[in-house]
């Protein structure tokens, strides 16, 4: 007899992938079906596994892909099957989610639920916004009610009384709103706000009157979804704005570098208020022969110095030690060099300082600051990807350096998110694109079309890291407008920022 799962009515928050509480990631990341709907980000949805059933039942004005019937009837089957059924819910499940419709339903035919609430946007969406929906001698009550009743966009009949009033899904309801507000004698100076799309890159933010919103609205062509907030808090937003007032607020940036690596960038450039495209060109796999890398490790031969040139080789070294039973036991007698502060925090997660770390990650600089270290008189271990630079090696052996180079994973182009990429920058909504690495500009420019970027170039700045880079780009015709010196993401989030401002 097949057990039956349990449907989790999980709250996906407002927006912002950060909001998502941590018992709700839990179980995204390890259900057997996800059942999501239209407000749910997918930045969320990465956190599923790769085998999971994903179902989307998302609803719009007019349009949905499913009733609540059946929904409901597919979270009761699902479970029967013997699957956990993950059901994300834009905000909080039961605040004007209809989640209790659906507890309810698995109550009714024996299938065990669970709650997890989630941030609601009647509260999140206002923050982000800079309006607090109560604050000492502005607003001590706050009511939050639905734009429309179950039979037609009407909001009910009776709005609460309170200092501040939220209106959850109140687009298409705004004129009967005013009208029932200014029908009960509400001051038509009273503040009104709308926030569309609250606590995402895309946030946007109309304010008004009671008698001046609806025009307002009107001008900046808002649409659903969106939420409204009435009552005088909406007049703190102007000191209290924080979200969309950060430097690179309105900016959109194309992360070029691959993903495994790209997330410090991308994290940098959100936190500092850009909306970030992520168009990896390059993706990082496994070699299918590590007999190099094998005989060294378990040759337990010395080294002078052992240099790791990105964080992807520390973790695939790190890999093939676990693969043979080791510890970091072979590096014991050698002298580390980490380039790049990315390869020096691998290295630290896995319990090695480095000994040296090069102010520059041009590869001649390095090959002349380890050669400075004696080198010369060891034999040196390089861990790096199959097709790094061969310079450092090069400039080594020039000095009669015995010098082992130990590939450990390889880069091949990506084009999966070309489209998405080419896509913005011909509608002209590109601010930035950034390459970390002469095989991203030569693998974007490969991918997007020469033509497309020359054609659009005068819309867009490039930020390369890295002079070699930056050579590579202008060889492209593709020339930076800023080079991040430092090979770091922070100093290439530093030069974007100092550009843009």
């Amino acid at each position: 007899m097949t057990m039956i799962g349990t449907v989790y009515l999980v709250g996906a928050g407002p927006g912002d992938a950060g909001l998502m509480t941590v018992r709700g990631r839990d179980l995204v990341a390890a259900c057997d079906v996800v059942v999501y709907d239209r407000l749910v980000g997918k930045e969320i949805l990465d956190w599923c596994r790769a085998d999971v059933e994903m179902i989307f039942v998302g609803k719009e004005a007019g349009r949905h892909s499913m009733t609540q019937d059946e929904i409901n009837a597919l979270l009761v089957e699902k479970a029967r099957q013997g699957q956990s059924v993950c059901r994300l819910k834009g905000g909080d499940p039961f605040v004007f989610g209809r989640g209790g419709e659906e507890a309810l339903f698995c109550l009714e035919n024996s299938v065990p639920f669970e709650i997890v609430p989630g941030v609601t946007s009647a509260i999140a969406a206002p923050a982000y916004a800079g309006i607090p929906v109560t604050h000492r001698g502005v607003a001590t009550s706050f009511a939050v009610v639905t734009g429309h009743t179950k039979d037609d966009d009407a909001p009910p009949e009776n709005l609460p009384v309170a200092d501040t009033l939220v209106c959850l899904m109140g687009v298409r309801a705004l004129p009967k709103i005013v009208a029932a507000l200014l029908a009960r004698g509400e001051n038509p100076d009273k503040p009104v706000a709308l926030v569309r799309w609250g606590t995402t890159e895309n946030q946007q933010v109309v304010t008004g009157t009671l008698q001046t919103i609806e025009a307002e609205v009107e001008k900046a062509q808002l649409k659903p979804p969106a939420l409204i907030i009435i009552g005088d808090v909406v007049n703190l937003r102007e000191q209290m704005r924080w979200f969309d007032a950060r430097p690179l607020w309105g900016q959109t940036v194309i992360v070029t570098r691959a993903r495994e690596q790209a997330s410090g960038l991308v994290a940098g450039l959100r936190e500092r208020g850009a909306r970030v495209i992520q168009c990896p060109t390059i993706r990082v796999e496994n070699l299918d022969d590590y007999t190099i890398l094998d005989d060294v490790l378990n040759g337990f031969q010395a080294y002078e110095w052992v240099v790791f040139t990105s964080a992807n080789g520390v973790e695939k070294y790190w890999d093939r030690l676990a693969v043979a039973g080791l510890d970091s036991r072979p590096l014991c007698s050698s002298q580390i060099a980490a380039i790049g502060p990315a390869t020096v925090a691998a290295l630290k997660a896995h319990g090695v300082n480095a000994d040296f770390v090069p102010e520059t990650s041009i590869s001649e600089s390095v090959a002349e600051d380890l050669l400075l270290r004696g080198a010369r008189h060891g034999r040196t271990l390089l861990v790096r990807a199959l097709e790094g630079r061969d310079v450092i090696e090069k400039m080594l052996r020039a000095e009669g350096v015995e010098v082992v180079v130990a590939p450990c994973y390889r880069t091949v182009p990506d084009t999966s998110q070309a489209e998405e990429a080419k896509a913005e920058i011909e509608a002209g909504r590109v601010s930035w694109i950034t390459f970390t690495s002469t095989s991203t500009v030569q693998n974007f420019v490969d991918a997007i079309g020469a033509d497309t970027i020359a054609a659009h170039r005068d819309k867009f700045r490039v930020a390369c890291i890295g002079p070699i880079t930056a050579r590579t780009a202008e060889q492209l015709n593709i020339k930076p407008d800023a080079v991040a010196e430092n090979a770091s993401v922070e100093a290439l989030v530093k030069v974007i920022l100092e550009s843009a401002t």
